[in-house]
């Protein structure tokens, strides 16, 4: 028998006390060991619409809804008796006719009209506004997920009444009107991999970071209704005991354990090179990343894995997020290091050759001001002088006069002839001896030492390296990953 829970049971445990979660969650591990043991409790809820909702005795006063066929168990909900009744005789669990997905839909006729409060006093009625989705078609909406008892609601409503139709609907559909209402186009929250073709090499200064990409399409199996995309944003088959207490433990961090399929996909698959994910906002790149680490922990126990990003802030998070998911496998947590990529930068930096002297921005600004003044002669601002050390020289890391005369500038809007190139090398060149005559470095030149460091044949600290937010890791740090995973599957 398949044992499976919603996140619509997670929600309503996180809102139970603490002593009654104790209670139910004892309940659930009892009911994935044996639901049929002598002292479970089942009742066949009478006036609930789906024939196969039934209510399990926690205690005296607390009921789980289960939904419960010869072949499966589904945990759906929890609450105090007459609440959890409530719950169960409003819905129903269906199969979508059109995208085939499992559904707990809200039954149309249980639920009050949906209106917006008029206020009085009001002299000249407004007109009434526009209903948003009077001409999509049947098939559009129901494509988006639209229970079809629920189609002639949708119709009506307008930007007065979305919100509050929206909280009855299934998550799919709420999101792709809401999309559709803004001016958007509803999909998919698109997940795309980019993995190189050719063998990865560590760009030029100049050069774009792009590589030649494949994209890969996600499908999901149609056949299972619980296989289903949109069905496994909700419901979770639970394998083990393990499983159940991780789902349980943390209800309110359910998306760092469950795993969309296309997630899953990509935190399963092998790749002969590096690959990129891309998404929009809230598609999960960081929850793929999480899983990611720990799935290449799991199969590789003798490897070191690095899990980085561009900020100590988001580190601490992506380190506590980690604890949460590796909560009853501790010691596979061993073989993970989570740290910012400076952090880590400067601990290898050490590692190797000492104290890194890391100039600060007002160091390096005050140099640029007192080298600029030297050389005079120039209309260049303190601001263009900094952003061009900072995005072209310093980033690239060009230490001579040819090499900057020749740098693509990609990015700068401002474009310089060789003369005026010439007068801007004699400032940087300036500053660049300064700096090495007193013993401070900077963090791009701290990243060129440790790729070329790794580029010379020494064997890498970590196996693997994942980099959440990467579009914010800048061009030495990303030197720095290419050369730690270049020539190896997985690798980065």
């Amino acid at each position: 028998m398949e044992f499976r829970i919603a996140d619509t049971f997670t929600d309503s445990l996180a809102r139970l006390t603490g002593d009654e979660q104790k209670v139910v969650k004892t309940t659930a591990f009892d009911l994935q060991i044996n639901p049929a043991q002598p002292g479970m409790q089942f009742h066949r809820l009478d006036k609930a619409r789906d024939p196969n909702f039934w209510s399990v005795r926690v205690n005296r006063d607390v009921r789980l809804i289960v939904h419960k066929t010869e072949t499966s168990l589904l945990l759906c909900y929890v609450d105090h008796h007459d609440e959890a009744y409530r719950w169960a005789e409003r819905r129903k669990l269906e199969t979508h006719p059109k995208t085939g997905a499992a559904q707990l839909v809200e039954i149309r006729e249980t639920v009050k009209e949906i209106f917006v409060p008029a206020y009085v006093g009001v002299e000249q009625p407004a007109p009434p506004k526009a209903r948003l989705f009077e001409r999509v078609p049947d098939e559009r909406l129901l494509s988006f997920g639209v229970p079809p008892e629920w189609l002639h609601d949708v119709r009506q409503a307008n930007e007065d009444s979305l919100l509050k139709l929206a909280d009855h609907l299934p998550s799919e559909a709420a999101e792709a009107l809401l999309e559709l209402a803004t001016g958007g186009t509803p999909r998919f929250a698109e997940l795309i991999v980019n993995e190189p073709s050719v063998q990865y090499q560590v760009p030029t200064p100049g050069t774009s970071m792009q590589s030649h990409v494949q994209d890969v399409e996600l499908t999901a199996d149609r056949t299972d209704p619980f296989a289903h995309s949109d069905a496994q944003r909700r419901f979770r088959v639970i394998n083990n005991v393990e499983e159940l207490a991780l789902a349980l433990e943390y209800p309110w961090e359910k998306w760092t354990i469950f795993l969309h399929p296309a997630q899953r996909e990509l935190v399963e698959r092998d790749f002969n090179g590096p690959a990129r994910v891309a998404g929009s906002a809230g598609t999960g790149k960081t929850i793929v990343a999480l899983h990611r680490a720990v799935h290449l922990a799991r199969h590789n126990r003798e490897s070191r894995i690095l899990l980085t990003t561009f900020s100590d802030t988001l580190s601490n998070a992506l380190r506590a997020k980690l604890r949460r998911l590796l909560h009853h496998e501790p010691r596979l947590g061993e073989n993970i290091e989570v740290y910012s990529i400076n952090a880590i930068g400067r601990r290898l930096y050490e590692l190797h050759y000492g104290a890194a002297n890391i100039a600060s921005d007002i160091l390096l600004r005050t140099a640029l001001a007192e080298a600029s003044k030297e050389i005079g002669g120039h209309k260049f601002s303190q601001h263009f002088l900094w952003t061009e050390w900072s995005e072209v020289v310093d980033a690239w890391q060009l230490d001579t006069w040819e090499a900057y005369r020749d740098v693509r500038r990609l990015g700068r809007k401002t474009r310089l002839p060789e003369q005026q190139r010439a007068v801007l090398w004699s400032i940087f060149d300036r500053v660049r001896s300064r700096l090495q005559a007193d013993g401070w470095i900077t963090y791009a030149g701290m990243f060129r030492r440790l790729a070329e460091n790794l580029s010379n044949g020494t064997r890498g600290p970590f196996d693997f390296a994942v980099v959440d937010e990467a579009q914010d890791v800048n061009v030495a740090q990303l030197r720095f990953l290419a050369a730690l995973g270049t020539g190896k599957p997985n690798s980065l």
